[in-house]
């Protein structure tokens, strides 16, 4: 890992990555670009049908970049800022600078902006102009457009994608407006300093584009559209903030990680606005043959939200609603494989269907449906929200998983257990296998959860999904104490990414810390070492959790091979193929530092925690961890463990919190008052007085 200077959060550079992939996003939850690009993208536009879709191209405006004609070699830099959800690009010429300023508006999600600003640093009265060079035409490959008139000086177009994802289904409809951009902008001789401010806002409707367009105009006669957007951005970002002493490199990753992932939820304020969930690229990329098309998969139940749950529970709850959202064509998968309740797709786009362009994965790769509840168990467990289950449709969806689990195992007479067969696990290295450890495990977890749910809501309980979950063979070799990763699995047979290790953790499959440790030492010499991202997250989670924390160490520095220079923008393989701004590996390295270092576990009536930390790394602090409606600041180092409980909800009134250590040591959490003790393992839960 490199060493690096200055602010953590803070990235610039004198020269862009040759490869544009690598450029930087910036995004809010229903716009996305990546800098200096001609296209964005808007949540849920897609067009195509079944494996076709794809995140529809809307043309931008905002892609265009400076230039200054006639200096020679004029100094430039690049920054992204993630303090302030900003990237500039500078020129910096003899007698003057020009500034470009660029964002998408975090708490204003359908408008984006950019500024160009020139300054004059001599005595010079000859004007100075900057070149706007840009590839913009209001034309795309995927959708119809038509002209509308102007509106408050901006040019208008609308119109619908080409291709709906299903036959007869709905075509979204896009509505664009932005400020006319001149090929030039001049500082006139008599001008010391001069700012254009352009505008571009894109909606479902007109009604919803012309409203956001004439916010921006407002509130750029007001002067304060950037500080508006900096100031939402900037709220966001101390409600999650992570903070910790280790090596620089260490430090900008988790920084890098918090803003692409942090960009890609809805703001705290925007409950009736429908998210549309996450791909492993994000909504900057996604266009057909990129990143997945765009599509959503369990990258962002079992990768991204647990980080989200802790810091942002409002949008982890966005997150489970675009399941919900998306539960009839769920239903429809699971029909048409013959099974009951929902089979949620391995890739989701707009209707819950199955859009992956290759059958094999959307037949056979379905534990993701199990991920998808593990979330709305964490969920549940973290917030007891139960106004979800009850009235916001997340029983429906429980209760539909679980038959579909219930359907989809069949019975071995000769070993008396249920068999789930035909799958392929987490390691795409091997399909068609019977009895996935992690499939199966994950199945047992979600007809669990939905029996202990049917009891909190007191509804009955079918026998069969107790049955079930109690029958269900997990693969276990007694004479080697590990987990095979299915049946007939060789010992040494190569693996393409984490799966059997996952069983420890998020799932919690209860285990030994023997057998822990046997299916880490197992596994993690035949993964393989060009595999995707997020897989080495979860051994240094292994390795931390059975503390052996140098191991997990060099497990976690091998995501840095993973992470692109200037702008750390993660590649999917370290090679470079695959998605890039790859949130899924960034989701797994947070997951580290949130449940590794930590040793949070979301449990049904307890978040444990029993820190380990590195030698590399001497504190953490964790700003706003969210339980039960109480917000603690979590701070941790080698002599302490310090929690404070910052804010209480009172709408819901939030319980009552405790520490209490495995020892029996009990500590009250109030508002306000901090408490200390050596690092221990315990837990907070309800107060019991």
């Amino acid at each position: 890992m490199a060493d690096g200077e200055g602010d953590p959060g803070v990235f610039t550079a004198t020269a862009l990555p040759e490869d544009p992939r690598l450029l930087p996003t910036v995004t809010n939850a229903f716009l996305g670009t990546r800098v200096f690009r001609d296209i964005l993208h808007a949540a849920g536009v897609y067009s195509g049908a079944a494996g076709d879709t794809h995140r529809a191209d809307v043309p931008s405006p905002l892609g265009l970049r400076m230039a200054a004609p006639g200096a020679r070699s004029p100094a430039e830099s690049f920054t992204l800022n993630t303090w302030t959800g900003t990237f500039s690009h500078t020129i910096q010429s003899p007698g003057y600078t020009a500034s470009h300023q660029l964002y998408a508006h975090h708490s204003l999600v359908h408008l984006m902006a950019f500024s160009v600003t020139i300054r004059r640093l001599d005595g010079s009265t000859h004007p100075v102009t900057v070149q706007l060079r840009s590839l913009f035409l209001p034309q795309s490959q995927d959708l119809h457009l038509s002209p509308g008139p102007d509106f408050q000086g901006a040019h208008y177009i609308y119109g619908q994608t080409l291709v709906p994802e299903v036959e007869g289904g709905p075509r979204p409809t896009v509505h664009m407006l932005w400020t006319p951009i001149p090929q030039s902008l001049t500082l006139g001789g008599e001008e010391r300093e001069r700012r254009w401010e352009f505008l571009t806002a894109v909606a479902g409707s007109e009604e919803e584009a012309k409203r956001s367009y004439s916010a921006g105009l407002s509130l750029l006669a007001a002067g304060s559209l950037h500080r508006s957007h900096v100031r939402a951005w900037a709220a966001l970002r101390r409600g999650c903030s992570v903070e910790l002493d280790g090596p620089p490199a260490l430090r900008q990753a988790l920084h890098g990680c918090l803003y692409y992932l942090l960009s890609a939820v809805p703001p705290r304020d925007s409950p009736g606005v429908p998210f549309h969930g996450i791909s492993p690229g994000g909504l900057s990329n996604g266009t057909r043959g990129e990143d997945y098309w765009g599509h959503v998969f369990w990258d962002q139940d079992t990768w991204m939200f647990p980080n989200i749950l802790l810091l942002h529970p409002g949008a982890a709850r966005a997150i489970l609603q675009y399941r919900i959202r998306t539960l009839e064509g769920a239903r429809r998968n699971a029909r048409e494989q013959g099974c009951e309740g929902a089979k949620f797709p391995w890739e989701s786009a707009a209707t819950g269907r199955e859009v992956c362009p290759e059958e094999i994965y959307g037949a056979q790769e379905i534990h993701v449906t199990g991920d998808v509840l593990v979330a709305f168990e964490q969920y549940y467990c973290t917030t007891q929200d139960q106004k979800l289950f009850r009235e916001d449709g997340g029983w429906e969806l429980v209760e539909a998983v679980a038959q579909y689990w219930c359907s989809r195992m069949v019975w071995s007479e000769e070993e008396q257990l249920y068999h789930i067969r035909g799958v392929m696990p987490p390691d795409e290295y091997h399909s068609q296998v019977d009895n996935s450890a992690y499939t199966n495990a994950v199945a047992r977890r979600s007809l669990n959860f939905a029996t202990d749910m049917a009891r909190d809501l007191l509804l009955p309980v079918p026998e069969e999904w107790e049955h079930c979950a109690r029958k269900i063979k997990v693969p276990f070799d007694e004479e080697r104490k590990y987990h095979p990763e299915y049946d007939g699995y060789s010992p040494g047979e190569p693996v393409k990414q984490a799966d059997v290790v996952l069983l420890g953790f998020p799932l919690m499959h209860p285990m030994s810390a023997e057998v822990r440790r046997n299916d880490l030492e197992m596994y993690e010499p035949v993964t393989d070492p060009a595999g995707p991202a997020m897989t080495w997250s979860m051994f240094a989670v292994g390795w931390l959790e059975l503390k052996d924390v140098q191991r997990a160490w060099s497990q976690l520095e091998k995501c840095f091979s993973n992470i692109t220079e200037p702008f750390k923008v993660w590649v999917e393989n370290s090679d470079g193929s695959g998605a890039v701004n790859f949130l899924t590996g960034m989701g797994g390295f947070l997951q580290v530092v949130l449940f590794g270092f930590t040793g949070f576990r979301i449990t049904k009536s307890r978040l444990l925690f029993d820190p380990a930390f590195p030698d590399e790394i001497t504190k953490l602090k964790v700003s706003s961890i969210s339980y039960l409606g109480n917000r603690l600041e979590v701070t941790i180092t080698r002599q302490e463990i310090r929690l404070e409980v910052t804010e209480t909800s009172r709408a819901p009134p939030a319980p009552a919190l405790e520490a209490v250590l495995e020892s029996g040591q009990r500590f009250p959490l109030w508002e306000g008052q901090s408490v200390s003790f050596p690092p221990a393992p315990g837990w907070i839960q309800r107060s019991a007085s």
